[in-house]
């Protein structure tokens, strides 16, 4: 048997320990993280031709001074801002949601263990041991998919405003 084959067999086998909450926690990351990584292609992509078109914009504008010039650069500086935060709020509620199923883990996986204990009079630690491992392995999936939602938000944040900032440092308004 391959090195492959093992990891998959693996997994499959810390799924079914988790039982259906850990598959749902999965999920949860899975669409999680290919939120993260599409705001990463956002702001290294489609971000840059915004911000250009942004700056073209305001740069062919002869009137950098007036009110209504004041208007047009933070209606600019609004729109690329709306692009770049579009899906932040999802990621944010994924990133809460995601300890929130891990003790939904626990709930079900202690209700099995008490299960096993009424059904055997409580003296076969085996039987428990299945519901043991549902109720520990998705608390320690959500937290961990939570800290690493945590990190890569906070990131993600932190670098959609300061591309905000660099904008606003950008759309320059001339003085009286």
């Amino acid at each position: 048997m391959g090195l492959f084959e093992e990891m998959l067999i693996a997994i499959q086998d810390f799924m079914e320990r988790g039982g259906p909450v850990l598959w749902l926690i999965a999920l949860l990351l899975f669409v999680l993280w290919s939120l993260m990584f599409e705001r990463l292609w956002f702001l290294n992509s489609v971000h840059k031709k915004n911000t250009a078109a942004a700056l073209a914009e305001w740069e062919k504008r002869n009137d950098k001074r007036s009110w209504h010039a004041h208007a047009i650069r933070q209606e600019l500086i609004s729109r690329v801002s709306l692009d770049l935060k579009s899906t932040m709020p999802i990621i944010e509620v994924l990133v809460v949601v995601c300890p929130l199923l891990g003790l939904l883990g626990t709930v079900t996986g202690m209700i099995e263990v008490f299960y096993v204990m009424a059904v055997t009079g409580g003296g076969d630690a085996k039987q428990m041991s299945g519901g043991v491992a549902k109720a520990t392995i998705p608390t320690m999936a959500g937290m961990v998919g939570a800290l690493s939602g945590i990190f890569s938000s906070n990131w993600l944040k932190s670098k959609t405003n300061r591309e905000i900032e660099l904008l606003e440092d950008h759309l320059t308004i001339q003085h009286a």
